[in-house]
């Protein structure tokens, strides 16, 4: 299992880059690799992955949900893997938004991408492309405020 954290300061304000980030469904447009997110419900979306070629698909559940602060999530079959993106408040027109992903690489390809760092790279540059959509826009497209409190132990 790999850890990639990336970070990156966008010029928007908290709720606006929140708001963006829990439109699963825009994802395409500023991640690469990413076909399709279907949103099934308020906790559980389908992925549909171009992975070096090869497509993926899976199912995830999100964990935990706070506006304005957090959203974590876990996939459920397929590609092994869970993360928390973090947003923090710099000032009244900046934010920070965090990724840490923990990816179980799936086979002969996606080991060797994890193993030369094309996984990292690829989470460094999805960072970089939502800055440049977020920013863009200058308004997000819509938004989700429900709260979804981590599961007890």
């Amino acid at each position: 299992m790999s850890t990639v954290t990336e970070a990156v300061d966008v010029d928007v304000p908290v709720r606006v880059a929140y708001d963006q980030w829990t439109q699963f469904e825009t994802f395409p447009q500023f991640m690469d690799g990413v076909r399709e997110i279907r949103q099934l419900d308020d906790l559980h979306m389908h992925w549909v992955l171009d992975i070096a070629g090869q497509t993926r698909e899976f199912d995830a559940t999100i964990t935990e949900q706070h506006p304005d602060e957090r959203v974590a999530w876990h996939s459920d079959a397929g590609p092994d893997h869970s993360g928390v993106i973090t947003f923090h408040r710099l000032d009244d027109t900046h934010t920070r938004v965090t990724a840490q992903m923990d990816i179980d690489p799936e086979g002969f390809v996606e080991n060797v991408a994890d193993k030369v760092g094309v996984l990292s790279h690829r989470v460094k540059a999805d960072m970089k492309n939502f800055k440049h959509f977020i920013e863009e826009r200058g308004s997000e497209t819509g938004g989700w405020r429900g709260d979804v409190d981590r599961p007890g132990p």
